[in-house]
C-alpha cells in the first residue's frame, strides 16, 4: 500500500512539474549565513538606494546578495544567485577594492549588460565573494533594477 501511494505521489508531481527535475539551494546560502568565526571577521558596508550605509561583519566565502537577503536589504536576485539575472548588481565605490575582485567571467558580463546604472566598477552582488583581501568593501545599490522576463518579450495587441 505504502508503495502505491508513492507511485501516486511521483505521478502527481511530474503532473504538477513536468518531467523536469528541480533542485534547491543549499540550506546556508540565500538569506542564512553561518556567523564568521572569531577572529577570522570579514567587514562589508552596503550604501542603500536612500543612501543609508549598512556595515555587518561577514565570513569568508560569502557573497554579497546572500549578505544582502541576510539583513534584509532591498536587493533582489531573482535568479537565486546562479548569475542569470542583473537584479543584485552593485558599483564597487574604490577602484582599489574593485581591483582586489576577481575578473568577471563572461556569463557576469553577458548579465551586467542588462543592468540598468551600469559603471566601470559593477558587478554582480552573487558573484563577488568576500575574501580577506576584501575586508572593508563598501559597495552601492543601484536607484533601480531591470528583471527581464520571458513575458517582457511577448507580443502584445
Amino acid at each position: 500500500m505504502a508503495q502505491k501511494k508513492d507511485q501516486i505521489r511521483r505521478h502527481i508531481r511530474t503532473l504538477e512539474f513536468g518531467r523536469r527535475r528541480f533542485s534547491t539551494s543549499p540550506s546556508n546560502r540565500h538569506g542564512h549565513l553561518d556567523p564568521p568565526k572569531p577572529g577570522e571577521e570579514l567587514h562589508v558596508t552596503f550604501i542603500d538606494k536612500d543612501g543609508e550605509k549598512h556595515t555587518f561583519e561577514v565570513a569568508k566565502g560569502d557573497n554579497l546578495l546572500d549578505i544582502a537577503q541576510a539583513n534584509e536589504l532591498e536587493m533582489e536576485g531573482a535568479c537565486g544567485g546562479s548569475c542569470a539575472c542583473s537584479t543584485c548588481h552593485v558599483i564597487v565605490e574604490s577602484d582599489e577594492m574593485y581591483d582586489n575582485i576577481p575578473e568577471a567571467s563572461d556569463d557576469e558580463n553577458d548579465m551586467l549588460d542588462l543592468a540598468f546604472g551600469l559603471t566601470e566598477t559593477s558587478r554582480l552582488g552573487c558573484q563577488v565573494q568576500m575574501s580577506p583581501e576584501l575586508d572593508g568593501l563598501v559597495v552601492k545599490l543601484p536607484q533601480m533594477t531591470r528583471n527581464l522576463q520571458a513575458s517582457d518579450f511577448e507580443k502584445r495587441s
